[in-house]
């Protein structure tokens, strides 16, 4: 039996950090440094507080985000040896279903729609790993948690970290190769 991966979206395989700062400076003439974001929820980072919940309202955000470096080829080939998931708490957004899965049909169509997970709360995921930006989903995660590097999380140490996808990829690398 293949082991098995829940991969986030937004912040993992999708940078919405970079599309929050992009959509900032675009209808603010602001731009803001990702330094200025360190330690501090994604809405906190801006001078406006409320443009980050008017961003992940608006259509064509989430269907516009781009692909995080290297996502792309590193999930190919983690679908080699795992069953990989990719795990959305989208129902939050619900106008965001449909462009998630649009980005997802485009980007990465190698992942079965059977292998779609949108829900609103990642505790009920068991997989044996799972890659997220956001603590409040890997604090209570059964499998293995891995906390993928966000502006949000740099001072949270309570979960191995990845940097990029090239972190994942050695990080699976020194995993036991599944049966």
């Amino acid at each position: 039996m293949r082991k098995t991966i829940a991969i986030d979206m937004d912040g993992v395989l999708a940078d919405i950090e970079n599309h929050f700062i992009n959509w900032y400076e675009r209808d603010y003439g602001v731009k803001v440094n990702r330094e200025d974001m360190l330690g501090v929820l994604e809405s906190e980072g801006f001078p406006d507080k409320t443009a980050v919940q008017r961003f992940v309202y608006t259509p064509g955000f989430f269907r516009t985000i781009p692909v995080m470096p290297g996502a792309i080829e590193a999930v190919k080939e983690l679908m080699e040896t795992y069953d990989v998931y990719v795990v959305s708490a989208a129902t939050e957004f619900p106008q965001c279903l449909s462009e998630k899965q649009e980005w997802l049909a485009e980007h990465f169509p190698s992942i079965s729609w059977r292998n779609i997970v949108f829900c609103g709360d990642k505790s009920i995921i068991n997989t044996d790993y799972m890659i997220d930006d956001h603590c409040k989903n890997l604090d209570f995660f059964k499998g293995k948690p891995i906390m993928f590097t966000a502006a949000h999380n740099v001072y949270k140490t309570h979960h191995e970290r990845v940097d990029n996808w090239n972190d994942v990829m050695a990080f699976f690398e020194k995993e036991e190769v599944p049966a």
